[in-house]
């Protein structure tokens, strides 16, 4: 059984940031579970253009508000707020706009190892085939 608080991995190679969010890793391709699993926080008044075109990824908000808009499908958007879901099931290219802080709890398939950030392109790198460097 594996039990991990959000208060015990802060500070830790778990706790990864960037410019526009921060994300508290609570499982990970080392956890041996199949996916990992975020809470991940978008600050407010940010933009992040993401395409994560090796994994995919469910996102469910249960704080803030934003916006998600496609970039396969220029001028579609939809509003994210508390109870709403959004999965990029098509390895969709994205913007995440934040216009008050979202909070967003994250699955990624296959799983991500810890550390990663968004490459120029918006994407997490490929995973190793063992994925699982870090535990």
């Amino acid at each position: 059984m594996i039990v991990r608080t959000l208060e015990a991995i802060t500070g830790t190679d778990r706790d990864v940031s960037a410019a526009t969010w921060r994300s508290k890793r609570l499982l990970l391709a080392g956890d041996g579970m199949g996916f990992s699993f975020h809470e991940t926080r978008i600050f407010a008044g940010t933009e992040t253009t993401m395409h994560y075109k090796n994994h995919l990824e469910a996102v469910f908000c249960v704080a803030g508000k934003g916006e998600i808009e496609s970039l396969d499908e220029p001028g579609k958007k939809w509003s994210i707020a508390p109870g709403t879901v959004y999965a990029l099931n098509e390895n969709d290219k994205h913007v995440l706009r934040a216009t008050e802080e979202l909070v967003l709890l994250c699955v990624f398939n296959p799983p991500v190892t810890g550390r990663e950030t968004h490459d120029a392109t918006g994407a997490y790198p490929a995973p190793s085939p063992a994925g699982a460097e870090h535990a």
